[in-house]
């Protein structure tokens, strides 16, 4: 009874933790394996910019418009495309400022 409770909690481990980590590391492997010269990127440093040359180890990449290239290495790349940090408007800020509006 207590070998197969442990095996079912192996098995709920593996379902739960093991296997989806497995899945996002292929999944980001082939992403960086399919970029290509034009592509926007964000680094895992949150340099964004577009490949101009991509290397067997590493990605030359422009950014800014003063054309500043960085070399990278791939597994520095975190995504393709810019990530949206669109942010709203702290309303504890607004709170504040009419609670000190009333006093």
């Amino acid at each position: 009874m207590e070998i197969i409770l442990i095996v079912v909690m192996l098995a709920v481990m593996y379902f739960m933790l093991i296997r989806p980590e497995n899945k996002k590391k292929k999944a980001a492997e082939e992403m960086r394996n399919s970029l290509k010269v034009g592509d926007t990127i964000t680094t895992i440093g949150g340099i964004v910019g577009t490949i101009c040359a991509v290397k067997e180890q590493t990605i030359v990449m422009e950014t800014g418009a003063d054309r500043v290239r960085i070399e990278f290495t791939k597994w520095a790349i975190s995504s393709k495309g810019t990530q949206s940090t669109e942010e709203a408007p702290a309303p504890e800020k607004e709170e504040k400022k009419d609670k000190k509006e009333k006093k």
